[in-house]
Parts: structure tokens; C-alpha cells; sequence
């Protein structure tokens, strides 16, 4: 890390929790390529079928208590 960088990550973290939240978003989002866009499209449009397919009563739903049941308890 150049001394730049660590200037700059010192001051970022000197700010309060709000604004070091939208800066990490703002880098992250910047790290994004075409390809992430894309996939994050996809996934939305099939989020909405299931959605729509959820509300039309075309998808098998389980009640947390049956998931529960079914995987056992938690490991430890």
C-alpha cells in the first residue's frame, strides 16, 4: 500500500459510520465489470418469476419449522 493509500484509508476510517458505509459501496461498486452487471440482471428477472410464480401458486413451499426438522439441529 503507498503512502497515499494508507493517508487516505486513515482518514476514511476516521470518518463516522454513515459515510464509511457509502464510500465502501462506491468502491465496491467500482470493482464491478460488464459481466457482474449482467449476471445481477439475470438473477433479478429470476427472482421476479419466482416471485410471480410463488404468487400465482405454482411453487411447493416448505414452513421454517419443516426446513428445521428436515436439516437437524445445528452443528457445533
Amino acid at each position: 500500500m503507498t503512502s497515499k493509500s494508507s493517508e487516505l484509508l486513515r482518514e476514511a476510517l476516521a470518518l463516522p459510520p454513515d459515510e464509511r458505509v457509502h464510500i465502501a459501496e462506491r468502491l465496491l461498486s467500482s470493482l464491478d465489470t460488464p459481466a457482474d452487471t449482467r449476471i445481477e440482471e439475470l438473477w433479478a428477472i429470476e427472482a421476479e418469476d419466482r416471485l410471480d410464480a410463488f404468487e400465482r401458486g405454482e411453487l411447493k413451499t416448505f414452513s421454517a419449522e419443516e426446513v428445521f426438522n428436515r436439516i437437524g439441529p445445528p452443528a457445533k
